[in-house]
């Protein structure tokens, strides 16, 4: 079966990810809008990669103007985030928000840990982001905004072995 990897991030993380999944599936990885319809068109299944971005996909936009096609795809949708792979309540709640149900019934979802470099954050992203913190506080909750990076090759698995039984169902 042939696959494409169809990625959109702000700050590496979901890029990372879409590269080092390319690389161990063999298949390519590329930004959203880069993309040519031949290369959609002729899949079978398309890995869908976003970072959440204020509660929303930055790859939103793209599947709701490609929503016709991903019907006929199997689809595969990975989520870079912040929020802890802990709170799938939480993660599972931003795919609602910013997924068709059409959609979400043909994809199966995986969450994966992102990162924060804060001094590479543009000057609008860290006001933010302590905007942000300052309002979970207000809510019991925390945001963390000292430095960390949870983004490992090791967490793509999963994935990987979803992609693998879709195509060993393929062959049977």
């Amino acid at each position: 079966m042939k696959g494409i990897i169809i990625y959109k991030g702000k700050y590496g993380a979901t890029r990372q990810y879409a590269i080092w999944l390319g690389n161990i599936l063999n298949i390519p990885a590329v930004v959203a809008g880069s993309e040519a319809k031949g290369d959609l068109e002729s899949v079978d299944y398309i890995i869908l990669g976003t970072s959440v971005y204020i509660g929303k996909l930055q790859l939103r936009q793209w599947v709701e103007q490609h929503q016709d096609l991903l019907l006929r795809k199997r689809l595969f949708l990975f989520l870079v985030a912040g929020t802890p792979v802990s709170e799938k309540e939480k993660l599972q709640e931003y795919i609602a928000v910013n997924v068709s149900a059409e959609i979400r019934s043909r994809c199966s979802c995986f969450f994966l840990p992102g990162k924060l470099v804060f001094n590479k954050l543009s000057l609008p992203d860290k006001i933010l982001l302590r905007m942000g913190s300052w309002l979970a506080k207000k809510r019991g909750e925390n945001i963390v905004m000292t430095d960390y990076n949870h983004v490992s090759r090791e967490l793509l698995f999963e994935i990987v072995d979803a992609v693998g039984k879709l195509n060993e169902a393929a062959i049977k």
